[in-house]
Order: C-alpha cells, then structure tokens, then sequence
C-alpha cells in the first residue's frame, strides 16, 4: 500500500476573500405612484422599455414615459430602478425616496414624477444628506422661473446651496429623466469616459424657445435648460448642480470617494495582517493609490499644480505629477492610545481634477 504524500510535502489551498467593488454610479431611479409595483415590494430593476412591458407596465404611466426618455439617450444607460410612491398610505415623496434607499443601493441619481415645488424642495434636502451619496434630477415648468420671479424653485434651492441636485427648466414632460440617462449612459467607467453635461443633446425632449434674458436668468441661479444656440445647436447648458457646482465634479469625487474606501476596506480583509510599521503602511497607501490610478484611467484627475494650502510635505506650487498624491503621517508619530487601538495615522489624498473647457474667447487676427 502507497504510503500519504501529505507525509512528505502537503498543500493547502487557500481561496482569498473576494474584493468588493465600490457598487454603481449609472444606474437611475425613477419614483412614482403606479401601482404595477406593489407598496412590498418597492422597486424593480429594468434592462429596456420592453423589460418593462414584460413586467406589466402598460405604457401610460408616468413612470413608463419618464423610462422612455431615459432609454432614449445616447450611449443608453443598461438599467433603470422604478420605485414605488405608496401615495395610498399618506407617503410623502422623502418617505417614499428613503425607503427605496433602503430597499436597493444600484442607484446613484433618482427622478420623482410630477412631484410639485415643496416636494422638489423635500426631496432636494433629503438627497443631500443621504447615504450612501446620491443626485437628485427634477423638471420645472414654473412660470416664475422663466420670468424670474422670487421665490422660484430654482432660486430656492441655489439659495440652500445643495450640490446634489440638478434642475432643468423644461415644457417637456420629464426632462429631467432625460438629462438623468444621459448622465447615467455616458458614465461607462472606461479609459477616457469623464463626461460633462454641458452641450449635450436631450433625445424627445424639446428645445425651449427662451430670450436671451431668460437663458440667462436660468443660468444664473444654477439652473439648466436645453435649448438652441446659434443656426441649428440644440444644446443641454450648463450642466450644474443648484449650487453651481458642475456635475461631472460631483459625479467623479463621489466615484473616487467610494473606491477609496472600498480599496482600503478589501486591504484589511484581504492581507492576514498589515504590519503597523512603515513598510505595512506603504502596502495600505499603495492600495489607495490603486484606487486613484481608476480615476486617472477615466480622466477625472490629471497631473496639475497644487494651488490650495500645504499638506504635510506638499506645498502651494508643487506639482502633482499623477493628478494625485497619498501621504501620511509616520508611525513614529502616533499618539500611544491609537498604536494600541490599532489604527493606521492619518492619510491625506490631494487630487487635481481634470476640469473642462466649456468657454472660450477666440481672437481672429487679421493681417492684408
């Protein structure tokens, strides 16, 4: 009889922890008070319109006609989030939000219809402070806006200074779904993806005949309207949040927020120990700046002067050659009490965003 193998060299196979992701920032809800999904269950997750038809909706709800504007842009987003407004049981649009929160994290923006100015507002606060972090879409049709009366929704919410909401002034009905697909189909993740939501196009949703004046008032108090520009340009501007915070800043810092986290989080599960010496903490920075790499590739971050105050050893003027920089402060200098509560000193993430040129003044010099 052959004698174990295992007596003489024995192998054991070890399946490491399997790393998180930092979950979806293209996914959009929509929020209504159909009843094709029940107060139970709350939300469904669609893949196309007629994943919805299948799904029992008929084509006349509210709901259906802001998915069809969702779908409608271009690249299309993979997926929509229809949520359910239990209106029969006095749910407030908030309540409603909330709760399909907390029954699914895929989304990241979220469209209620047909929600009326207080609720605009309620919903606007509420998405500012919600977890995990989250955008707002809503379509005016408000006279005041156009004429720029006080008091206005638009003027409201850029004087609460929410960075997390986006309003578009629009007689189409939903248009605010339609600028939420696009945000969410053109954020692919891919090399070179960042995106504005300036000088987009808006499939079905019609350019509005504004002055001047108008644009220009709508614009001022942060707002956004698709409309036509010179000839033949029917143009999404400006791309803002209420609080003149463009979008794409909002999108990208969030983005890079949640891999961070999720990449120092996958560190810790996946290494047996991280040492709570240098060495063991440039393995936790390099995790980090893996993390950051991701933001380089979609071109979010991108090397640039550090303008703001000094970090540790970076100072105002120095070059941050990868659009990023990871320190920290050294084990040596940790207070006793956070060496024996095991936590790492504290680290420091200065990013440069890429920005976007969206204006330019062009001078034609002309010599006969």
């Amino acid at each position: 009889m052959a004698q174990s193998l295992d007596d003489i060299v024995r192998v054991n196979v070890t399946v490491s922890p399997t790393a998180q992701s930092a979950g979806t920032f293209n996914i959009g809800l929509i929020v209504g008070t159909s009843t094709v999904i029940s107060a139970t269950d709350r939300v469904k997750i669609y893949s196309s319109l007629a994943d919805m038809k299948t799904g029992g909706w008929t084509g006349t709800e509210p709901e259906y006609a802001a998915a069809t504007l969702y779908f409608s842009q271009t690249p299309t987003p993979s997926k929509v989030v229809i949520g359910r407004w239990d209106e029969t049981g006095s749910e407030t649009a908030v309540e409603a939000v909330d709760a399909c929160r907390a029954a699914n994290n895929d989304w990241y923006a979220c469209y209620v219809v047909d929600a009326v100015k207080t609720e605009l507002t309620e919903v606007a606060a509420a998405v500012e402070a919600m977890k995990p972090e989250s955008v707002y879409f809503y379509t005016t049709a408000d006279a005041d806006v156009a004429s720029g009366t006080a008091g206005n929704i638009m003027e409201t919410l850029k004087s609460a200074s929410y960075k997390r909401t986006f309003g578009i002034y629009s007689k189409t009905a939903h248009a605010g779904a339609a600028a939420m697909g696009e945000a969410m189909g053109l954020n692919t993740g891919g090399a070179n993806s960042a995106f504005t939501l300036a000088y987009k196009t808006l499939v079905g949703v019609t350019p509005e005949a504004l002055s001047t004046t108008q644009v220009k008032y709508i614009l001022g108090v942060n707002g956004n309207v698709f409309t036509t520009y010179g000839p033949s340009y029917q143009l999404l501007v400006q791309g803002t949040m209420a609080d003149g915070t463009h979008f794409d800043e909002v999108l990208n810092l969030d983005m890079l927020t949640a891999e961070i986290q999720i990449g120092a989080t996958n560190a810790l599960v996946q290494a047996g120990k991280i040492p709570q010496t240098e060495d063991g903490l440039s393995l936790f920075i390099s995790a980090i700046e893996d993390q950051c790499e991701k933001s380089v590739t979609r071109g979010a971050l991108a090397p640039g002067v550090w303008n703001a105050n000094p970090v540790l050893t970076l100072q105002k003027g120095d070059v941050l050659t990868k659009g990023y920089l990871v320190l920290a402060e050294s084990i040596a200098s940790q207070a006793q009490a956070d060496r024996e509560a095991r936590k790492a000193p504290l680290i420091y993430v200065p990013v440069k965003l890429a920005g976007a040129i969206e204006h330019a003044v062009i001078g034609v010099i002309v010599n006969r």
